[in-house]
C-alpha cells in the first residue's frame, strides 16, 4: 500500500484516524497505530510482519539488560549491546544480502557450481529503515542518552509507524521517545499535517510520477537509437523524479506525523541550491545522514584523529551508505564515488569553490549530481556507462534525433516548473504574499494583547482569516486534483520502497 493510492486515501488513512481519534488516551491510541501499522506493513507481505515482530521483539528485551548494566558493568551492556545490534542485522544482511554474497562467490571457478542462490528470496519492503530505527534505540540505550521503554505496544509504535515505515525519514528514537507517551493533538498542528501531506501529494504525482515518465521514454529511446539529448534527458529527469519523489514522500510522512500528533524531522533542504557535493549531503536524505554521522563516522574518531584516519572514515561510511541502498555494485561504486569526491572537497576543493562565482559552484555540484544518479539509477553498469558516454557525444547515433527533439521540447515548459519548484523561490514568494495576513511570532496587537500562534510558529494577524480561507481553498483543489490524477494514472509506488 502507497500513500498516492485511492485505497490508502479514502480507506486505510480514513479509517485509522476514526479509530485513532475515538479513543480517548495515548495509550489506546498507540495500540491503534500499532495494529494498523501492521496491516499497512503486512498489506502486499503478511508473511514479513513475522520478521518485523521478531526483531522488535528482541530489540525489546535485550534493552532491558543493557539498561539493567550500563551504569554498574559497562563491559556487560556493551556486549548485550552488540548481540541487539548483530540479531537486528542478521535480518537485514540474510534478506537484502545473502543472494549477493553468493552470486559474487560464484564468481570464482571453483565454487561457481557448488554454491546456489537461495530460491523466492524477496526483500521486505522497508527493512533497511526500520532496522536502523531499532538500532539506534538499542545504542541511544548504551549510551545513556534515553531511557529503556517499558512498554512494548510504545516501543512497537515507535518502530512501526506507517507515516515513515516504509521510506523514511529515518527517526531516532530520542527524537520521538516523549512524544510516544505525552504528545499532545491540536486541531492547529492536525491543519499543518494537512496542509504538508498534501504538498508531498503533488510533489510525488504531478512532478515526480511526471518526471519518471519522460525519464522512462527516453531511457527506452537509447535502446533503439541512442542520442546525446536522450542521454541528457535521462540525466535531468531521473535527478527531478527521484527528488520529487522521495522528498515527496517525507512531506507526505512529516504530514501524517502531525495528524498524529507527532512531529518529525526534516529530510531535504533544497538539496539541489547546493555548491558543493558536501553541502548537497548536509540537505539530501538528512536523516540518513545523521544516522551515519552519529552512529558510524562519530564512533570511529571522525575528524579528531588526523587527517588520514579522516579519510578513513569517510571512506567507510560512504561504501556503507551505498552499501546500504542495495545489494549490486553500482550502489556501492556510488557511494565510493561520492566518498571520493567529500575527500578531495576536504583536501582542497570547498577552499577553492568558495572563491569562485556561485553559479560555477551550483554548476559543478549539479554535474555531479546528476553523474552520481548514473550509477545509481543503472544496475546495469554497461549500460549506465553508455549513458554516460552519450553524454559527450560518444557511442551515439547522432546528437539528437526528431523525436527525442520533440519530447524534450514539449517537456521544457514541465521542466521550468520542475527546476522552480526544486529551489526556495515559491516559498519565499508564498511567504510574501502572506505578509500582509502573516506576522512573525509574538507580534502584539494595537490594543496590547499577543496575537494568537498556531503550531506552524506564526501569529495570525485580524486579517489572517482570509489567507486561511484561500490556503484551504488551494488544498482542496491540489487534492482533487491529485485525485483525478491517480484516477487516471497506473500505479506508481515510492523509488525508495526497495531500499
Amino acid at each position: 500500500m502507497v500513500f498516492s493510492s485511492l485505497l490508502f486515501l479514502f480507506a486505510f488513512l480514513t479509517v485509522t484516524l476514526a479509530l485513532y481519534y475515538v479513543l480517548p488516551h495515548n495509550k489506546w491510541r498507540n495500540a491503534v497505530l500499532f495494529v494498523v501499522s501492521l496491516i499497512f506493513y503486512g498489506w502486499g507481505e503478511p508473511v514479513y510482519i513475522l520478521v518485523m515482530l521478531l526483531s522488535i521483539t528482541e530489540a525489546y528485551g535485550f534493552g532491558f539488560l543493557i539498561a539493567k548494566y550500563r551504569e554498574t558493568n559497562v563491559r556487560r551492556a556493551r556486549a548485550w549491546m552488540t548481540v541487539s545490534l548483530l540479531s537486528n542485522l542478521a535480518a537485514l544482511l540474510f534478506f537484502k544480502y545473502a543472494n549477493f554474497f553468493l552470486e559474487n562467490l560464484r564468481l570464482i571457478p571453483p565454487l561457481s557450481e557448488k554454491i546456489a542462490l537461495i530460491e523466492g528470496l524477496t526483500l521486505p519492503i522497508g527493512i533497511s529503515f526500520y532496522t536502523f530505527q531499532i538500532m539506534s534505540y538499542t545504542i541511544d540505550l548504551y549510551r545513556g542518552q534515553t531511557e529503556v521503554q517499558k512498554n512494548f505496544v510504545a516501543f512497537g509504535t515507535y518502530v512501526t509507524l506507517f507515516p515513515q515505515l516504509i521510506a523514511g525519514p529515518i527517526v531516532r528514537y530520542r527524537d520521538v521517545d516523549d512524544q510516544l507517551t505525552e504528545r499532545r493533538e491540536t486541531v492547529d498542528l492536525f491543519a499543518s499535517g494537512v496542509r504538508r501531506f498534501l504538498t508531498g501529494l503533488g510533489k510525488k504525482i504531478l512532478i515526480g510520477d511526471t518526471a519518471s515518465r519522460i525519464y522512462e521514454y527516453a531511457k527506452a529511446s537509447a535502446d533503439f537509437n541512442a542520442t546525446a539529448l536522450g542521454a541528457w534527458m535521462v540525466v535531468i529527469f531521473y535527478t527531478l523524479h527521484i527528488y520529487y519523489d522521495f522528498s515527496g514522500y517525507s512531506d507526505m510522512a512529516i504530514g501524517l506525523g502531525r495528524m498524529f500528533g507527532f512531529r518529525f524531522l526534516e529530510n531535504f533542504d533544497y538539496p539541489y541550491i547546493s555548491r558543493s557535493i558536501t553541502e548537497f549531503w548536509r540537505r539530501w536524505h538528512m536523516s540518513l545522514g545523521t544516522w551515519f554521522k552519529e552512529y558510524v563516522y562519530i564512533p570511529l574518531g571522525g575528524n579528531r584523529a588526523g587527517r588520514l584516519k579522516q579519510y578513513r572514515n569517510i571512506a567507510i561510511v560512504w561504501f556503507l551508505t551505498g552499501f546500504w541502498h542495495g545489494a549490486n555494485w553500482n550502489y556501492i561504486l556510488w557511494g565510493v564515488y561520492f566518498g571520493v569526491i567529500l575527500v578531495i572537497e576536504k583536501t582542497f576543493l570547498l577552499k577553492r569553490l568558495e572563491k569562485l562565482p556561485k553559479i560555477v559552484g551550483h554548476l559543478y555540484a549539479l554535474l555531479l549530481i546528476g553523474f552520481g544518479w548514473i550509477l545509481f539509477s543503472y544496475t546495469d553498469m554497461a549500460a549506465g556507462a553508455r549513458c554516460f558516454l552519450a553524454l559527450f557525444g560518444v557511442g551515439v547515433n547522432a546528437l539528437s534525433s526528431p523525436v527525442i527533439g520533440y519530447e524534450f521540447l514539449h517537456a521544457v515548459p514541465f521542466l521550468l516548473i520542475a527546476v522552480l519548484g526544486a529551489t526556495p523561490l515559491p516559498k519565499r514568494i508564498w511567504d510574501r504574499l502572506a505578509e500582509h495576513d502573516w506576522v512573525s511570532c509574538g507580534a502584539i496587537l494595537p490594543d496590547g494583547r499577543e496575537m494568537p500562534v498556531t503550531e506552524d510558529g506564526l501569529a495570525l494577524s485580524r486579517r489572517g482569516k482570509v489567507f486561511a480561507v484561500l490556503t484551504t481553498v488551494g488544498c482542496v483543489f491540489l487534492f482533487v486534483f491529485c485525485v483525478a490524477y491517480m484516477v487516471d494514472s497506473t500505479f506508481s509506488p515510492f523509488l525508495y520502497f526497495i531500499f
